[in-house]
């Protein structure tokens, strides 16, 4: 039980880095990443990682959850496959992108855009797969095996001769 609650736990930290790096190659695309001058380039990437651990520690608190939820039906009901997890990601990232609109002002730039719906909903997925790779795929491994019950015939059972329907 401590086992599983381990992996859960760090199938979540981890799949919440990924997807906190995954929005932000979302504003600093890697191609722009590529064209930095080797003299800036540690601190592109610093700033980078920096901001992918804020954007993590974000999508930590509001997904921790859902992604509870998530991840208690996948280990109650062994769903092993990445398609469950991927798609809980899908939900829990669009989750997020109605939350962020419902909390805009009237007076601001609205987050209502394909490019950020898309950022936010490749972070679900991404998060989801990521932890379906350290976590998910394991759900029905920690079961106990389930062991086919052999009913032995009692001793004194003989074959009986059904009678025909003629």
């Amino acid at each position: 039980m401590l086992g599983r609650v381990i992996r859960v736990v760090f199938g979540f930290v981890v799949a919440c880095l990924a997807a906190g790096l995954t929005i932000v190659l979302f504003v600093t695309t890697p191609a722009e990443l590529a064209n930095t001058p080797p003299n800036a380039l540690t601190d592109a990437l610093s700033s980078n990682g920096l901001l992918a651990l804020a954007a993590a520690t974000h999508s930590a608190v509001f997904s921790a959850p859902f992604a509870l939820i998530g991840a208690v039906i996948g280990e109650w009901r062994q769903l092993a496959h990445w398609t469950y997890y991927a798609v809980v990601g899908i939900i829990i990232a669009g989750l997020g992108f109605l939350a962020q609109y419902m909390s805009e002002g009237s007076a601001q730039a609205s987050i209502v855009n394909n490019y950020a719906l898309v950022a936010f909903l490749t972070m679900g997925f991404v998060g989801g797969v990521i932890y379906w790779l350290l976590a998910g795929q394991f759900a029905r491994r920690d079961m106990d095996p389930r062991t086919p019950e052999i009913i032995k015939p009692r001793s004194n059972d003989t074959p009986r001769a059904a009678p025909s329907k003629s």
